[in-house]
C-alpha cells in the first residue's frame, strides 16, 4: 500500500473493476487521453476439444490457480475457488502454468496428481545441437514435481502422453481420463506431428482436469473495437524495442505483443514501452 500511496502521489490514478468495452467503452481511452498503452496479456487459453469435455470437473489452469491465489490474499474462499482436496488430478500440459498446477494440488491436499506431456522427456545433458551457450534443455524437476516426488515417489509427469476422452458418471461428473502414448512422425504435408501408439492405452482416475495447454493469444474485444493490426498469432503487431502499433499513440508491451512469455520479459517490455511512450508525448525521453 505504501508503494501504491507514493504512485497516486506522483499522479497515478488506478481505475478498478473497470472492464474497457464493458463499463467503460474502448473509444473513451483515445478521446480521453494523448497515449495509450495495452499490456492486456496472453489470456485465451488453449482447449481440448475431446469426448467429455462438457463433464464437470474440466478446468483450465488459470481459473484454478486465478482462484486459488484470491482465496490466499482474501484469507478465505472465493466465488471461483475451486480445490484439489482429496481428488486426484490430471494436469494436461507440461510448461510452467501445469508446474504451478502441480504445487498448488499438493498444497490443497490432491490424492493424486499426474501430468501429461505431449513432448518426449529432455536428455539428461546437451544434445550436440544445444550447445553452450544456449539455454540448456535438459531433463530437470521444477519446484512443483520436487514437491509431488518427495510426497509420491516419483516425477509426476507422463512424456509423450497425450488424452483421447474423459469419462464421467451418471451425474455428469468427471470420474476418469482415458490416455494413449504417442509418437512424432511426419504427416502427409511432411509436417511432424503426435501420432497414437496402439496399444498403449490407459485409463487413469479422475475428479479434476486441469488444462495448462498454452495460450493462443490476447483477448480481442479491445483490439477489434480499436482496429488494430495483428501479426501471425493474433498478438498485436509492434515491434520490439519501439512498441508502436498500427494507431499513433496506441502502444503495445508483454504478452499481448510478444506472445506468452516470461514475467522477465513483462519487466522489459514495461521499461521500454515507458521510454517510447515518453518520446512519443515529449518529444525526447531520459528514459533507460
Amino acid at each position: 500500500m505504501r508503494r501504491l500511496e507514493v504512485l497516486e502521489a506522483e499522479g497515478v490514478t488506478f481505475v478498478c473493476n473497470t472492464e474497457v468495452g464493458k463499463d467503460l467503452p474502448t473509444e473513451t481511452l483515445m478521446k480521453d487521453f494523448d497515449a495509450v498503452i495495452l499490456c492486456t496479456g496472453s489470456t485465451r487459453p488453449r482447449d481440448l476439444p475431446i469426448e467429455g469435455r462438457d463433464l464437470k470437473g474440466i478446468h483450465f489452469a488459470m481459473e484454478f490457480l486465478t482462484g486459488n491465489t484470491r482465496t490466499l490474499l482474501d484469507g478465505k474462499p472465493s466465488a471461483d475457488y475451486l480445490s484439489a482436496a482429496g481428488k486426484d488430478v490430471v494436469i494436461i500440459g507440461g510448461g510452467d502454468t501445469g508446474t504451478d498446477c502441480v504445487g498448488t494440488s499438493i498444497r490443497q491436499g490432491c490424492k493424486s496428481v499426474t501430468q501429461l506431456e505431449i513432448m518426449p522427456r529432455p536428455p539428461e545433458s546437451r544434445a550436440a545441437n544445444n550447445p553452450w551457450p544456449e539455454w540448456p534443455k535438459i531433463y530437470r524437476l521444477d519446484y512443483g514435481q520436487e514437491e509431488a516426488a518427495a510426497l509420491f515417489g516419483d516425477d509426476p509427469r507422463a512424456y509423450l502422453n497425450t488424452a483421447t476422452r474423459f469419462e464421467g458418471d451418471d451425474e455428469g461428473n468427471l470420474k476418469a481420463v482415458h490416455t494413449v502414448q504417442i509418437q512424432w512422425a511426419k504427416d502427409e504435408q511432411g509436417r511432424f506431428s503426435p501420432q497414437n501408439i496402439p496399444g498403449t492405452e490407459r485409463v487413469l482416475p479422475a475428479q479434476m482436469v486441469l488444462l495448462a495447454m498454452g495460450f493462443l493469444g490476447p483477448e480481442q474485444p479491445i483490439i477489434d473495437a480499436l482496429g488494430l493490426e495483428q501479426d501471425g498469432r493474433s498478438n498485436i503487431k509492434a515491434e520490439h524495442e519501439q512498441y508502436t502499433t498500427s494507431i499513433p499513440g496506441v502502444f503495445a508491451a508483454g504478452d499481448c505483443r510478444r506472445g506468452q512469455s516470461l514475467v522477465v520479459w513483462a519487466f522489459n517490455e514495461g521499461r521500454g514501452v515507458a521510454r517510447e511512450c515518453d518520446r512519443y508525448l515529449m518529444g525526447a525521453t531520459q528514459l533507460p
